[in-house]
């Protein structure tokens, strides 16, 4: 009997079904570094446009995570779109590398008692062991980049270009000193910086003090009542008792209206909004409103400290509301940055009573040498026992925290330099308006950023850029000991250090004996400054330390993409440096993406046990599964992950995959240069296959890539693959590429769509897959030097005029089609037929469906996948199914009648025995 399974094309695919991703994935990766294939591609994109994604610097600190992952693979997607799109882009990542966190690690290890210079050094090499453990697992994940030479914020060249960035904002007119209040960390003991201040709830003290009226008579005549001598007291709500030492005022609103009321503790002043309220908490009803005035008549009348022997002005403030409280506001200006502008306006000076260690100084009474939070409730019994504490409560509400400590902050005057934002630079323009216009001319993804990042610009204060710490970037000014203004010669002196600085690193500014640069009479007046600089302006000014200083970029950046904190952190530091030095942000497009968390919503946390981390997804599922996620998810929002939805994403690669291998195994004797088929001549179907291929690339190479709409372009290429081919021309175009002859026109029109379909589908997932890519590209490429990366989008034959009806009657066919599968269906499950060839169909149809249908002739039982099928006219679509009659074809296993009539093959169909022996089948629809 004759094995009839040897005269079909079935072809074992070079492309497994099984990728086996996280044990192939390293191989791949050595391979690739070892071809160097990021210097071939530099050199292949060399003359291109550019596009510059500049790389927002991680910490140098720690093992990477799993947003670490997300914000990798978004940047490599992007940078390998956009070099398939015909640009050079070029991916230099880098590092943040100075700052708390690393001296903190290097206390822990090494302790604190050593010289400085060994400290910044032990700095550097712990930095640098970190850089190498980061380094290795992005490499992993796929990321393509310049990793021998990456940029770190350590780099000597860097530190003097920060250095330079800082000159030339001085030189712009934007720095200066000042000793205004500032989120101060006591575990730090320094200044930080907004983006280095997190928000958590917190349990306060929440006192009402009375502040009693110097003179009850005046008060009186501001509420135009009879004189009176009866006592009187202002009455403010406070939630840190702690900064009341340090109170030098009582601040009111200009338009709020207040009232006097009478109460068994005296004449207490009110706001009208909240009177009622406040005199609960009090334990006061019944109590008569003397009068009501506004907050401009009490300007200028005189209180006393609750316990201090201090007068107290009433001040008018903008910042006063009746949100809560009492409407009075206690005003310290050494610790509230409001408090600090009001008083600043009436020329009150500050006083400072807390040191840089949170203590309060030894003038203070009851409370010298105590910390802040010791002083709280010896405060409150002070208050007590003077009589001045109205009520005393518990309050849970949202206050500031250093990110490093998760500590509480103080706000704390110290002697700090300044970046000011409504200081008027040196060409007459405030860094504020010209930071507000750079967001008007940034393009934002998601849109909502651009509102986001204008509010905290509007609202941000001044930037200290100063710390008091090591490891960090020196502020290279000299400053004169008595007036502390800087040397008239800082610019000059300033690069004369960044070049020694360029040579030896940081420790050239902090061993540097100012003799050096100095002449004997500038030593005796002028000291070395001992600050080093916020670690947010070494990683804002990275524009000019690298995307100015390194040939293969430019400035400014096509794009910036980090995740949502960053737009009170390295979006904003800069653009204000980019502002400030050029006069615009360092970038045209701000990307956002979300943080990750579980499945339920909640963040990733140790203590909950809910921790997702990157190397045990790649090593698991592969790092393909992880870019695939990451694409897949809208990280407009929250990115959710768990081994469950892993899982989920496995699936939609596996129907990838699956795809790629059934598209191999069929190519896999075709030539594309010998072989292939004019698109004028191939088979209809093959037509429309091959300008639904080309529609896909329009969308996502086209469309969601450039707009940076990744889950869009996951969603359609696994539908592609799913239902366009899988559930549709695949599986219809199995009987022609399997029975037909193997060089056969048929045959051939087939693998030609199915060669142009396997480029485009490779190219448009290698952004994302681009493991699985890479592997493909072996195949169909120039082998495994060449790479897709060295190659542009897929040009499609041209099509011919008639696309647009090419399109029309083939969806209407597939409507068809869906009808007569609907109708199969009970039939299969009631086993009256298994396969759909055991079905015959008579098919109604009307106009233009049924001239649709009839023009494919005899071959739409092909594209029906059915053994016979008669069309009839109808009004409506609909399909009736019975199971055929005839023999089944051992070959093709159609059911027709002419099995037999070929005494040759008695076994087979009479287009099976031709496609055999005879001249074969030809195909003009399907």
């Amino acid at each position: 009997m004759t094995d009839y399974s040897k005269t079909v094309n079935l072809y074992e695919s070079p492309f497994p079904m099984r990728g086996n991703l996280a044990k192939r994935e390293p191989g791949w990766v050595k391979q690739w570094q070892e071809q160097q294939r990021y210097a071939k591609l530099r050199r292949k994109a060399a003359g291109r446009p550019k596009f510059i994604l500049h790389d927002g610097p991680p910490y140098a600190n720690g093992d990477i995570h799993i947003g670490h992952a997300v914000n990798k693979i978004l940047k490599d997607i992007i940078i390998r779109s956009k070099t398939l799109a015909g640009f050079d882009a070029p991916y230099v990542p880098g590092w943040d590398c100075h700052g708390l966190p690393i001296e903190v690690m290097v206390e822990k290890l090494h302790g604190k008692d050593m010289p400085p210079s060994r400290f910044r050094e032990l700095c550097r090499e712990y930095a640098a062991e970190q850089i190498a453990r980061q380094k290795k697992d992005f490499i992993r994940l796929g990321v393509l980049g310049d990793w021998d030479k990456p940029y770190l914020t350590m780099d000597y060249r860097t530190e003097a270009d920060t250095v330079r960035t800082l000159g030339e904002i001085y030189k712009a007119g934007y720095l200066y000193r000042g000793a205004k209040p500032v989120q101060f960390c006591l575990d730090c003991g320094s200044s930080l910086a907004e983006a280095e201040v997190e928000y958590k709830d917190k349990v306060s003290h929440a006192i009402d003090v009375a502040y009693p009226f110097q003179d009850p008579a005046a008060l009186a005549k501001a509420f135009r009542l009879p004189e009176n001598d009866a006592p009187a007291f202002a009455v403010i709500w406070t939630t840190t008792p702690w900064t009341l030492p340090a109170s030098q005022a009582v601040s009111a609103g200009e338009n709020i209206v207040y009232q006097l009321i009478d109460t068994p503790k005296g004449r207490l002043l009110l706001a009208k909004d909240l009177a009622a309220a406040a005199l609960e908490r009090y334990g006061f009803s019944g109590c008569p409103v003397l009068a009501e005035t506004s907050g401009a008549a009490l300007e200028g009348l005189l209180c006393r400290h609750p316990f201090l022997e201090r007068d107290i002005p009433l001040l008018l403030g903008e910042h006063v509301t009746t949100d809560a409280g009492t409407g009075l506001v206690h005003t310290a200006p050494a610790h509230g940055l409001e408090d600090y502008f009001v008083c600043n306006k009436y020329g009150i000076e500050l006083y400072n009573p807390v040191n840089a260690e949170g203590r309060y100084i030894g003038e203070v009474p009851r409370v010298a040498g105590m910390t802040v939070w010791q002083a709280n409730p010896v405060i409150i019994d002070w208050l007590r026992e003077n009589e001045r504490l109205l009520c005393e409560a518990k309050i849970e509400h949202s206050y500031a925290h250093c990110w490093r400590h998760k500590t509480p902050l103080i706000y704390r005057a110290t002697g700090q330099w300044f970046i000011g934002m409504d200081k008027a630079g040196t060409d007459g323009k405030t860094l504020r308006d010209k930071a507000i216009k750079a967001v008007d001319d940034t393009e934002f993804f998601p849109a909502w950023g651009r509102a986001r990042l204008q509010a905290m610009i509007e609202g941000r204060p001044d930037w200290v850029v100063s710390r008091q710490r090591y490891w960090g970037t020196p502020m290279t000014f000299f400053a004169h000991k008595e007036s502390g203004e800087l040397h008239p010669d800082s610019a000059a002196l300033l690069e004369k250090i960044a070049k020694r600085i360029e040579e030896k690193g940081i420790n050239a500014w902090f061993e540097l004996d100012k003799a050096e640069l100095l002449s004997p009479e500038d030593c005796e007046q002028y000291d070395k400054l001992p600050d080093t600089m916020d670690v947010w302006f070494d990683s804002g000014s990275t524009h000019f330390s690298v995307l100015k200083q390194r040939e293969e970029l430019a400035w400014p950046a096509d794009l910036y993409l980090e995740g949502s904190d960053q737009h009170r952190g390295w979006f904003q530091s800069s653009m204000l440096t980019g502002c400030a030095t050029l006069g615009r942000a360092p970038y045209k497009q701000l990307l956002t993406h979300g943080f990750v968390v579980d499945q339920n919503g909640r963040k990733m946390s140790k203590s909950i046990g809910n921790v997702v981390a990157p190397q045990e997804v790649y090593n698991e599922f592969g790092a393909d599964i992880l870019r695939l996620w990451a694409a897949a998810t809208d990280y407009s929002g929250e990115l959710a992950i768990s081994k469950e939805i892993l899982k989920r994403v496995t699936e939609s690669y596996r129907r990838i995959r699956n795809t790629l291998s059934f598209l191999f195994a069929n190519l896999k004797d075709f030539s594309p240069i010998e072989d292939a088929v004019p698109f004028a001549d191939m088979v209809e179907i093959d037509r429309y296959a091959l300008v639904l291929a080309r529609l896909l690339q329009e969308r996502v190479a086209g469309d969601y890539y450039p707009r940076y709409a990744f889950h869009f372009a996951v969603q359609d290429i696994v539908q592609f693959c799913s239902e366009e081919l899988g559930a549709f021309y695949l599986d219809i175009l199995k009987d022609r590429l399997y029975t037909t002859q193997a060089g056969s026109h048929a045959r051939r029109s087939a693998q030609t769509a199915l060669y142009h379909i396997t480029r485009s589908l490779v190219l448009l997932m290698s952004p994302i897959l681009c493991f699985t890519a890479e592997e493909a590209w072996d195949i169909i490429g120039g082998g495994e030097e060449d790479s897709v990366l060295f190659h542009t989008w897929h040009n499609f034959p041209p099509a011919s005029a008639g696309e647009a009806p090419l399109l029309h009657k083939w969806t209407a066919v597939r409507e068809a089609r869906a009808v007569v599968n609907a109708a199969i269906e009970p039939l299969r499950a009631d086993k009256t037929v298994g396969s759909s060839l055991q079905a015959e169909v008579v098919l109604t149809a009307p106009e233009p469906l049924y001239g649709y249908l009839k023009a494919l002739g005899n071959e739409l039982r092909f594209a029906l996948l059915v053994s016979a099928v008669r069309l009839e006219k109808g009004d409506t679509l609909a399909a009736s199914v019975t199971p055929s009659a005839a023999p089944k074809c051992e070959r093709c296993w159609h059911y027709v009648g002419d099995v037999g009539t070929v005494a040759a093959h008695p076994t087979l169909c009479g287009r099976c025995a031709d496609n055999i022996d005879g001249q074969g089948e030809s195909r003009d629809y399907v």
